[in-house]
């Protein structure tokens, strides 16, 4: 699972980079499907990681902001890398006797939801691949070659 995780973080990070090659214009337009633009799109799959890991398991008080707070592609990269900072020991230091210990998610209602925390980790690892294949066809749809989403070659399993 942990190797996983830091794909996502490799195909992240390139797509930050891939982000500098195109306008605020371009990264603020409204797209179809998902969050429907590139930098939303980015940043909500930061601020669910960092809310589920450390708002939800691992149960800390958080802070996460408002997209409006960080609304600019260096501040979602900032905020991307403070919460990876906190984040990725836990993933790191991840067992399997975590996977059926339930955490409690609580709705916007006010209703708890248990959860086997191992269900929630492969969840993350789900949710971060689906957005990067919208932000792969919204790339083609501009004319862009999208990141790869290769898991191959990627050296993950020499490091």
């Amino acid at each position: 699972m942990q190797k996983l995780f830091e794909y996502n973080w490799q195909v992240r990070k390139e797509w930050f980079n891939w982000c500098e090659t195109v306008s605020m214009e371009e990264l603020m337009k409204k797209r179809t499907g998902g969050i429907g633009y590139f930098l939303p799109t980015l940043y909500h799959i930061v601020a669910v990681e960092y809310g589920w890991i450390c708002g939800g398991i691992e149960q800390r008080e958080i802070h996460v902001p408002d997209f409006g707070e960080v609304a600019s592609l260096q501040l979602v990269q900032e905020f991307s890398e403070r919460c990876h900072a906190e984040l990725a020991p836990f993933v790191y230091n991840w067992n399997d006797s975590q996977e059926n210990r339930m955490m409690t998610d609580i709705l916007d209602d006010g209703t708890e939801v248990p959860h086997p925390c191992g269900e929630v980790m492969r969840h993350l690892i789900a949710h971060e691949i689906h957005h990067t294949g919208q932000l792969s066809v919204w790339a083609r749809e501009i004319g862009k070659e999208p990141v790869s989403a290769n898991f191959v070659g990627r050296g993950l399993f020499y490091s």
